[in-house]
């Protein structure tokens, strides 16, 4: 059975990205690359982490018109990725042009709220309710955009699963029971989480920044 673990390659060196990946590959699900890393190496760093085999989350976490963002996953398709973002508060036509701009192959997700955010975050944004709320609107317009599912945090999840069924969810702030949330929130332990409804989890430091990834990974897993 294949991991439901992405690892979250969160550097821009490229050395010490293929080094992280190749050190997870045994027991990793497939590997997240995010902004920090696309920012340094591009494409082509996508490509080489690709390489490796182990499944692609590229976390872009894209919003801007729709054309633009149609146009910037058109320009992503030859990557192939398994799991692409785009931000739900984009709006309706900038999900249905980036979930038509994919290839066939990738999930496109929404972002709902990220996991660094409260509901005093929120507020500050002018978003009404707490960080449910908005997940729980998010989740609605990327079901009837056609996307395969949306980003949120293990405290949403539950709900989100209710109310979507065959969704595709990707819960980050994971942590262990003995982790820290660092810079995270609203975090949620990798167990609980699966519980809870997720389709994948992402994790990051508490594998990366362990002595031994590949130990801490596995030690995450056996917990599932």
């Amino acid at each position: 059975m294949t991991s439901p673990i992405y690892v979250a390659i969160d550097t821009p060196d490229l050395d010490r990205a293929k080094s992280l990946a190749k050190a997870v590959k045994r027991h990793a699900g497939g590997l997240k690359l995010g902004l920090e890393f696309f920012a340094a190496n591009g494409p082509d760093g996508v490509g080489e982490i690709a390489h490796m085999g182990l499944p692609v989350f590229l976390d872009l976490k894209l919003h801007d018109i729709p054309n633009t963002v149609a146009k910037a996953i058109q320009a992503l398709r030859p990557l192939e990725p398994a799991v692409l973002t785009v931000h739900g508060a984009g709006g309706r036509a900038m999900l249905e042009e980036a979930k038509a701009a994919a290839p066939n192959g990738t999930k496109v997700v929404a972002v709902t709220v990220l996991t660094s955010l409260d509901g005093a975050d929120l507020m500050a944004t002018g978003v009404k309710g707490d960080p449910h709320d908005q997940v729980e609107r998010l989740a609605a317009l990327a079901k009837s955009a056609g996307l395969d599912g949306i980003v949120c945090s293990g405290n949403e999840v539950r709900t989100a699963r209710k109310a979507w069924s065959n969704g595709f969810f990707v819960v980050p702030g994971i942590r262990p029971a003995d982790g820290t949330s660092a810079d995270q929130k609203r975090v949620m332990t990798p167990r609980n989480a699966m519980d809870a409804g997720a389709s994948i989890l992402v994790i990051g430091r508490p594998v990366t920044g362990a002595a031994d990834p590949d130990e801490a990974l596995r030690a995450i897993a056996a917990t599932l």
